[in-house]
């Protein structure tokens, strides 16, 4: 019985990060979000709402390596500072909405 619980739960974890979007997933990999699947979701919503789908999947990565944000807001890069704009745009939005 305990294997069978074991699998559904496996099941629907799974599936839901399979349906998240590329920030929720990080987030709930992360030790920023932890493992806040309300949280997670709701700086997820706030990305539809504000980037792109390269700039989400661009984004995801620095919860992984923030090294790779501090990079691009440094960098000299015209293409760099204009996604960071919007970057941060979406950073005050999550913040806004989310109470984080």
């Amino acid at each position: 019985m305990k294997s069978i619980l074991t699998a559904v739960v496996l099941a629907i974890v799974s599936t839901t990060l399979a349906h998240a979007g590329p920030i929720e997933r990080a987030c709930l990999r992360s030790d920023t979000g932890n493992g806040s699947a309300a949280l997670c979701g709701c700086i997820q919503r706030v990305a539809d709402m504000t980037l792109a789908g390269s700039d989400q999947r661009r984004a995801a990565r620095f919860f992984a390596n923030p090294q790779r944000a501090q990079d691009v807001r440094a960098s000299d890069s015209a293409a760099d500072n204009s996604f960071w704009q919007r970057y941060t745009n979406f950073g005050s939005a999550a913040e806004h909405y989310c109470g984080g």
